[in-house]
């Protein structure tokens, strides 16, 4: 009866303890708060980013004092733009492991904004407003929040794969950080952003749907997140890489999020690493927003 209690402790439901871990984009903002998440709990987390002096803090300033003795935090340079820099990253990941458990697609950006308030004035100033985007935006957007996730996603595939086989019963998980912005009906002033974000939210259908074959048995599953700091949304972080965002009172009344307050670092790491342990979780966008869908369906 005492084993049939044991699994129920939080160290059995949550144990990743000597699990191999990829993330994209994983030294500032929510890649760091995830990288954290899995490495004090004794992960090995490969940190990815197109900035090595970025990745260095990361590693220097979290990676040193991790509250589990197994955990660690690897830097590697990547840009999942570029398919050859993807090629390179499994490469180094797979001179040094046999497999993977988890790869968090969580590299991201965000360029630019419209003032889609001319919508109140004319069409013909909405018009003016909104074709004076870049075109080139559209595309740097699309292709690293979609593009770059489809790619990294399949070049990682035997690795993730093997991990079923290293442990049976085991499979690896695909985590894709989307956004509560590829679900609210509102723009939010950038129409490119949300545009890709609702892309990468069917991309995680679709992985889901193909990557569950028994060849492969790998699980994809997608958070997406509401507001949280980082440095897409505060424009810059600090000499921790953490970025911070300031609250009042009226912050909730002011962003329509009942929560009150933005996303927080626990909040992250509490479902990540629910989504990475729970092998019954399969093609699921689970919206971590503090309420804001239910102010802007």
């Amino acid at each position: 009866m005492a084993e049939g209690n044991k699994k129920f402790t939080i160290q059995n439901l949550f144990n990743v303890e000597d699990w191999v871990v990829v993330i994209t984009g994983g030294a500032t903002g929510i890649g760091l708060m995830m990288a954290q998440a899995f490495a004090n709990n004794g992960a090995r987390v490969y940190i990815t980013s197109r900035r090595q002096e970025a990745l260095e803090t990361a590693a220097k300033t979290w990676g040193t004092s991790l509250a589990h003795p197994k955990g660690k935090i690897i830097p590697i340079q990547a840009d999942i733009t570029e398919k050859p820099s993807i090629e390179n990253l499994v490469k180094q990941v797979s001179q040094k492991e046999k497999y993977v458990d988890v790869l968090v697609n969580n590299a991201g950006i965000s360029v630019g904004s419209s003032s889609v308030e001319k919508g109140h004035e004319s069409a013909e100033e909405l018009a003016k407003e909104l074709f004076s985007e870049e075109q080139k935006n559209w595309e740097d957007v699309y292709r690293t929040n979609v593009i770059g996730y489809f790619f990294t996603t399949v070049a990682f595939l035997p690795l993730l794969s093997a991990a079923s086989k290293a442990r049976p019963g085991h499979t690896a998980a695909v985590i894709n950080n989307t956004s509560m912005s590829g679900i609210t009906r509102t723009t939010q002033h950038h129409y490119k952003y949300n545009v890709s974000k609702g892309a990468a939210i069917h991309l995680n259908t679709l992985l889901a749907q193909e990557l569950r074959r028994p060849g492969v048995k790998v699980r994809v599953n997608s958070v997406a997140p509401g507001i949280f700091p980082s440095e897409m949304t505060t424009n810059e972080s600090d000499e921790t890489n953490k970025s911070q965002i300031p609250v009042d009172e009226s912050y909730g009344e002011k962003k329509g999020i009942p929560a009150g307050r933005p996303g927080r670092e626990e909040d992250m790491a509490q479902l990540v690493l629910a989504m990475a342990v729970n092998e019954y979780l399969y093609g699921q966008t689970i919206a971590l927003d503090g309420g804001y869908l239910l102010e802007h369906p």
